[in-house]
């Protein structure tokens, strides 16, 4: 669930708390679910580590009246096909190729998402409500729960703002072990794994903020600049950090031609690594993406961590959107 979604959003460094205005909504901000004119759909697929892990997402979202908005969300993060080579020796030694199987883990995140404007004129928020699924093959699974809230604010003069406070009740997965499955382990590995692990893991509360401005010039060109907060109830590498929490910036901007075709980069995921004679270093995460909309159906592709500035991966984002707005 702190992946991302949209490669548009993925290509400017995930800076888009202020501004997002469509179905990725759900995901970035529910607030700006109420910026939608017709009902959307979205689907994106990424690839991690060589194709061995699959990221896949799709949502849909509707105006319900003036006021209010909804939209749902699944996501899917799984590692197909591993081998289960518990049973490959059996107890007199032999081995046994025919004894191998296959099975998945995944992680499943939906997501139900409301928004509606309040009184004050420009000012709206959003709820999700977040049912999490685990599985790892027939060993073991969990089932999780948890709520975000999200405001966004637009000044007279286009300036955006927006908060969006994730896990805000402390999200919680209680997992079910299989005793039986998980003795195979025991079993294979003599000495290690002897113990169950633990049956109750919690993701803690994390706060975005964001502003944002576009400028049109030149009638057809427009630029989007963007800047994140992403704060973290934690102490770690982030180049601002202390023991209460710590504060990671992002930045990011989309350039855009007749609405149509777009350009965008950022930079984020800033950390202080620490070099092998003990000094520290700034690394941070480049992206690139470029997009394109025709009449409602909009592509989208991201391309992260360009020249390896930072130690994750890098990947290639596509994602799809469409507008039902083309069939009327």
């Amino acid at each position: 669930m702190n992946i991302g979604v949209d490669a548009a959003a993925l290509g400017m460094s995930n800076a888009v708390t202020a501004h997002t205005a469509d179905v990725n909504s759900g995901y970035w901000n529910p607030a700006g679910l109420l910026k939608l004119k017709d009902n959307q759909a979205s689907l994106m697929h990424s690839s991690y580590f060589a194709n061995i892990a699959n990221y896949d997402y799709a949502a849909f979202a509707m105006p319900i009246d003036e006021r209010s908005a909804v939209g749902f969300s699944l996501i899917r993060f799984g590692v197909d096909d591993i081998l289960n080579t518990t049973q490959l020796i059996d107890a007199q030694g032999n081995i046994n190729y025919d004894r191998i199987s296959l099975f998945s883990t995944a992680d499943y995140g939906l997501t139900f998402s409301y928004a509606r404007h309040m009184p004050v004129q420009g000012l709206n928020y959003g709820v999700n409500a977040k049912v999490i699924r685990r599985i790892i093959g027939d060993f073991a699974s969990s089932w999780g729960f948890g709520l975000d809230f999200g405001m966004q604010f637009q000044t007279q003069n286009n300036w955006k703002f927006g908060i969006m406070a994730r896990d805000i009740t402390t999200t919680y997965n209680a997992w079910a072990i299989d005793e039986d499955e998980f003795k195979t382990i025991q079993d294979a590995i003599p000495g290690q794994n002897q113990e169950l692990p633990e049956t109750t893991e919690i993701t803690i509360p994390k706060l975005q903020i964001g502003v944002s401005k576009k400028v049109d010039f030149h009638y057809d060109y427009s630029l989007l600049t963007s800047v994140n907060l992403n704060v973290r109830f934690e102490e770690n590498n982030d180049i601002i950090s202390t023991s209460a929490a710590s504060i990671n910036p992002a930045l990011g901007f989309e350039f855009g031609y007749i609405d149509m075709v777009y350009l965008r980069g950022g930079m984020g995921n800033f950390q202080n690594e620490l070099q092998i004679d003990n000094s520290q270093q700034l690394s941070f995460q480049p992206t690139f993406g470029v997009g394109f909309n025709y009449r409602g159906i909009q592509v989208d592709y991201a391309f992260t961590d360009i020249g390896d500035q930072s130690i994750a991966l890098y990947s290639n984002v596509f994602s799809l959107k469409l507008d039902f707005s083309i069939f009327r």
